[in-house]
């Protein structure tokens, strides 16, 4: 005997009927006796739903009548279904229900009673149309209302089966058939003869009912997917299918949001440890998913990833709770009085408050009743009126291995945590077989993406990050993601996702992404005009885990922004020293916005490019190490330009060279001035507690008085030459000592100062050469030989390395 039901899209066209047709087949070479369950055609019960809807409220309903006939008229003349009498009982049906129809509308009433006889036409049209298709195609199939075998309450809409009874009909009906048994799903029959429908998705009940009835070795329920998936694959790209689950897991799965399988079916199965398999009648040779009482001990610490949106979390709350027994039975009595199903409970363990959620459209039923229930404690002041909580969702972690694996839940709060998504409430069985979080209904895909990510794909990790700036920094960090995306990928599970680029002239906006292969500044043409405001408007919009912005630029406009992306939980990445080095109070403001939206703020190199300068000073102060002096060469153009600077050539001569060779800004007196080296000693001096600011950095300005304020760098150089003899004698008097220049940066004592200096052959910087920097930690446990980081402090090249660092090290965060 097989026991098989397909869901409304397996049985949705003739194509899809013929499919069916051919896996029925299939069974029956195996089976004499095959039980097929169906749902109506797919839309069909909408169909008829919407037509009751707009009849109650007199308004037209023909079309969706018109509608429903010529959907299953068609799909019978498209099959070849040569069968009279099948269409006059479809017609008598369309003209029943056209007159019950007017009859609704002109009493202006719709009962669940006068509903469930509407919506079980879906299932007798398929199955009526499913039996000929069989018959014409040589298996001789009989349609079957399920009203004559399944036996309920009263309970319209929502049938509670009488297991008992229903059990010996089944029995009875089924015990000496053989041949194809095509049954209505979705529906069965009071005892006092009144039809009553199980509740949407109810034919998959049916089927279990009836396998479990019949002691079946499996019950399979095709559908549309090739299983239950680790989570939705419409909104996780890379949820798969699980091959097997628990009775247990796919009831919690099914119950907060997987629609694959109707809960109540998992039941009857369960009671008579029957296997249930999810198979796709689109692939039938995919494996599907088997849902049994098989533990997979080998699997993760969790099966699946599922959301129920659109939810309403109410809050009971007072100091009259506190240590009253019986609060929670009158609670829970009420809102059961009332009909009102409860999604999740949770309470504090002072008593003091206890929270449940219910779906939106019972919330103010919800508060009413529990508000009249309430009414003299409230009126006493002992409880306040019930609140309410909107526009939330439910999200879930199951899985029966979890109770074995300690850290699960911290794991999924921290994935939340760590990407700005804030709990509202919490709840996990005593079972330890889920654990539940309400959050912001905004907020319900980026959460399931980042927990499916976290659990199931640990070791990879995307961030999605939008490019700000395409000079020499900007253009070679995309030349790097282009050329180096394929390996992070494959060989370390990173990956970087482009999601926008922009310059200050134009950007391009792509939630989709831009392949590593396309990303290129000539996207930039087909742009539209930049606008700051609209990119965080974007990347909030699109809602996605782990995002960021690229600042690549030295723009103080861009910087004034980083407080706005940070409040709205987008993390940055930058070489740009403007926002570390502004006003003090705006840089602790910026520290205190990122951590308390759980966003980073990652700027190491601000400070020595490609240079593990600001992390290496973070350790020492985190491990308790105490900072007493910090001493560094910070700029590697003022690095060229002195180990240049021999006396072989004038000062004007090596200042000008290196301005060919790309290690000066456009106008070098931007780095002679000495301000951009200030504000690196700047953010070091704070990094280790110091309240400075800019102003408070005593600056040596290597620029000339006589060269200050001229109008073009050619007039510029042409005045420093002026000033070579003054170079000159400098050099001659630090050669005369057997010392060498170096521009050199210093913190110590609560002070900041930026200096030309002479260094002996001891000093650590003597040696330095061409660009590179040099950073000396002097601390209480590197006190008699200080702890030095020293390398290329310049180029493109080194920097956009150090920035690409800085964004794959949050991918691995």
């Amino acid at each position: 005997m097989q026991i098989i039901k397909f869901g409304g899209s397996s049985v949705g066209s003739a194509i899809r009927i013929l499919a069916v047709k051919d896996i029925i087949k299939d069974k029956l070479s195996q089976d004499p006796l095959c039980l097929v369950v169906v749902s109506a055609l797919s839309g069909t019960t909408d169909l008829l739903k919407k037509s009751a809807e707009f009849a109650v409220q007199k308004k037209g309903f023909s079309e969706f009548v018109e509608e429903i006939k010529n959907k299953h008229f068609n799909c019978i003349a498209d099959l070849g279904i040569d069968n009279p009498a099948l269409i006059l009982r479809i017609q008598e049906e369309i003209n029943n229900l056209n007159e019950k129809l007017v009859s609704i509308s002109l009493l202006q009433d719709l009962t669940n009673k006068t509903l469930d006889q509407l919506l079980c036409l879906g299932e007798i049209f398929s199955s009526e149309i499913v039996a000929s298709l069989l018959t014409k195609f040589d298996m001789p199939a009989e349609a079957i209302n399920a009203r004559e075998i399944i036996k309920t309450d009263n309970s319209y809409s929502c049938g509670i089966v009488d297991f008992k009874l229903s059990n010996e009909l089944i029995i009875k009906r089924f015990e000496a058939e053989t041949g194809v048994k095509v049954i209505t799903g979705f529906v069965a029959e009071s005892a006092e003869g009144n039809l009553i429908t199980l509740g949407r998705g109810g034919s998959d009940y049916t089927a279990s009912i009836i396998g479990a009835a019949l002691n079946a070795k499996v019950i399979e329920i095709w559908t549309d997917v090739d299983g239950m998936y680790t989570a939705n694959p419409a909104t996780v790209s890379k949820a798969f299918p699980q091959a097997h689950l628990t009775f247990a897991e796919a009831m919690e799965l099914s119950h907060f949001g997987a629609k694959v399988i109707y809960p109540p079916s998992i039941q009857p199965a369960m009671i008579k440890n029957i296997p249930i398999l999810i198979k796709n009648s689109f692939n039938p040779s995919a494996l599907g998913t088997e849902i049994s009482n098989n533990k997979q001990a080998s699997r993760q610490s969790i099966c699946g990833i599922t959301s129920i949106g659109q939810t309403s979390l109410l809050r009971l709350e007072g100091s009259g709770l506190v240590g009253v027994s019986g609060t929670a039975s009158r609670l829970f009595a009420t809102l059961a009085t009332s009909k009102i199903n409860v999604i999740l409970i949770t309470q504090a363990s002072s008593e003091h408050t206890i929270c449940f959620a219910v779906q939106p459209d019972q919330a103010f039923r919800a508060k009413e009743t529990v508000d009249q229930e309430f009414a003299l404690e409230i009126q006493s002041n002992l409880i306040n009126p019930l609140v309410i909580d909107r526009d939330l969702s439910i999200i879930s972690i199951v899985g029966e291995n979890m109770r074995t694996v300690p850290g699960t839940a911290g794991k999924m709060f921290n994935a939340l945590g760590n990407n700005g998504i804030n709990i509202n409430a919490i709840a996990q069985g005593s079972s330890e077989i889920n654990i539940s979080a309400v959050i912001a209904q905004k907020d319900e895909d980026k959460a399931l993406k980042v927990l499916h990510e976290e659990f199931f794909f640990p070791d990879h990790k995307t961030v999605n990050a939008f490019l700000i700036g395409t000079g020499l920094i900007g253009e070679e960090l995309i030349k790097q993601i282009k050329n180096h995306s394929d390996t992070l990928a494959t060989e370390h599970g990173h990956q970087v996702r482009v999601i926008g680029l922009a310059n200050s002239r134009k950007m391009i906006l792509a939630e989709a992404g831009i392949k590593p292969t396309e990303l290129s500044l000539e996207l930039l043409l087909a742009g539209q005009d930049s606008n700051l405001d609209e990119i965080r408007k974007f990347i909030v919009s699109c809602n996605l885990p782990n995002s960021l912005i690229v600042d690549c630029t030295a723009s103080d406009e861009i910087a004034s922004h980083y407080q706005s992306f940070l409040e709205s939980k987008i993390s940055v990445v930058t070489p740009n020293k403007k926002a570390q080095s502004t006003d003090y109070l705006q840089y602790l403001e910026l520290q205190r916005v990122a951590a308390k939206r759980g966003a980073s703020f990652i700027y190491e190199t601000s400070v020595g490019a490609g240079l593990p300068v600001i992390s290496s000073l973070k350790d020492l102060i985190k491990s308790g190490d105490q900072i007493q002096r910090i001493e560094a060469v910070l700029s590697g153009t003022l690095s060229f330009i002195f180990n240049s600077f021999d006396g072989s050539k004038s000062f004007s001569a090596v200042v000008l060279d290196a301005q060919k060779a790309g290690f000066t800004e456009p106008d070098p007196r931007d780095d002679l001035n000495g301000l951009d080296v200030a504000r690196k000693i700047l953010i070091l001096a704070r990094e280790c507690g110091a309240n400075l600011n800019l102003k408070d950095v005593v600056i040596e300005n290597l620029v000339p008085e006589n060269c200050r304020a001229t109008n073009s760098t050619a007039e510029f150089f042409q005045l420093l030459q002026e000033s070579d003899s003054y170079f000159l004698d400098k050099l001659s008097t630090a050669q005369k000592r057997n010392c060498k220049l170096c521009y050199i940066a210093s913190f110590a004592d609560g002070q900041a100062k930026v200096e030309l200096k002479e260094v002996d052959q001891d000093h650590p910087f003597y040696n330095l050469s061409g660009s590179d920097n040099i950073i000396s930690f002097t601390s209480d446990r590197y006190k008699l030989r200080p702890l030095v980081v020293k390398g290329p402090g310049a180029g493109a090249a080194v920097t956009a390395a150090g920035v690409f660092a800085d964004i794959i090290r949050l991918a691995g965060h």
